[in-house]
């Protein structure tokens, strides 16, 4: 078998699990099936994700399924202003033997896992918030001088309040460009909210099965790094990573008045593992330009900023994105056809 049929029939049978996957998280998380998808892209991608949404709408019930689901080891760690560095990375104690003598012992924290959540981890300050970027990126941390490894994989799935300000800290850039996607959770439809209020208020609730394995996990994001791009697809994604820079050459008059700073090469990496996870959700063999159209608002809308004067404006980013994607995927289009 060539290799390109043999890759066609790994993602199908990829396929399938995650279908039975997608089944069984909406069991328990209803609806919201978009929310589902980034969230099983998060991981696919072997990446990180930052969930952000009122209360009530089931962020930490999402993860705790996802976790389930997936066969991961989750921990939860409920972010607030006094959390320490040590609480989530954990520290050395000293222990004194039988015999009298003493050593130092290394106790864990909740970060040695395989799944974190960090429950509105915008609630602690940045001291605690920096012990979370040696690990997002480098899957290792340092306590007391000694660099020790987390386990295969790990993602840390993380959850923001929009409306409640007080007593928190915005999360630095460099923190936010960690993070893969930005997964915005909406209110459900009125159909969806009945069928929750049914299925979370009687007697029994449905319970989430487990499909996958961690090992299944890390070869799915292996298969996925295997799935050919084409040029299109990456001119494409470099294109629209560019156009949102305010000082890139040619940018459209629009984004260079409105963008304070625009997204760095670490976007166009997640653009371009983002359009192959959502080919894979669907069964397909490559990515295509709509998927960099519908991957765009979660990989660059937390990765860059609007002017001072864009916001006293009232400018929308969303709005920003949506407009910059649909003429630069035209513009892209004219060029290859010609």
């Amino acid at each position: 078998m060539s290799e390109p049929d043999n890759l066609l029939a790994e993602i199908e049978t990829l396929d399938a699990k995650l279908s039975l996957a997608r089944q069984s998280i909406t069991q328990r998380f209803i609806g919201q099936t978009r929310v589902v998808d980034l969230t099983l892209a998060t991981l696919l991608c072997g990446g990180h994700g930052l969930l952000i949404g009122l209360p009530g709408l089931g962020k930490t019930r999402l993860v705790e399924t996802v976790a389930t689901v997936m066969g991961l080891n989750g921990k939860r760690v409920q972010f607030t202003p006094d959390l320490m560095p040590a609480d989530i990375l954990g520290s050395e104690v000293l222990e004194t033997a039988s015999d009298g003598s003493r050593a130092f012992r290394f106790l864990p924290g909740p970060i040695f896992c395989q799944l974190l959540m960090a429950d509105e981890i915008n609630r602690a300050s940045p001291r605690t918030q920096s012990a979370l970027l040696q690990a997002m990126q480098e899957h290792e941390v340092t306590v007391a001088g000694e660099t020790r490894a987390l386990s295969a994989p790990f993602h840390v799935l993380a959850t923001q309040n929009p409306i409640e300000q007080e007593g928190t800290y915005p999360l630095p850039e460099a923190q936010l460009d960690r993070f893969l996607f930005q997964i915005e959770v909406p209110y459900p439809d009125r159909q969806t909210e009945r069928e929750i209020l049914l299925a979370t208020t009687g007697t029994l609730e449905a319970q989430a099965s487990e499909i996958f394995s961690a090992a299944d996990l890390i070869a799915a994001q292996t298969l996925l790094r295997r799935m050919p791009v084409g040029d299109s697809v990456v001119e494409l994604i470099l294109s629209l990573v560019r156009a949102f820079r305010p000082k890139e050459e040619g940018v459209s008059d629009r984004v260079a008045d409105t963008v304070s700073w625009g997204p760095g090469p670490r976007a166009a990496q997640a653009l371009m593992l983002a359009v192959r996870a959502r080919a894979l959700l669907q069964g397909r063999l490559a990515p295509n330009a709509e998927d960099v159209i519908d991957m765009a608002h979660p990989v660059l809308s937390h990765r860059m900023q609007l002017s001072f004067a864009a916001r006293a404006r009232g400018d929308s980013l969303a709005e920003l994105i949506t407009e910059t994607t649909a003429a630069v995927a035209s513009q892209t289009a004219k060029e290859a056809a010609a």
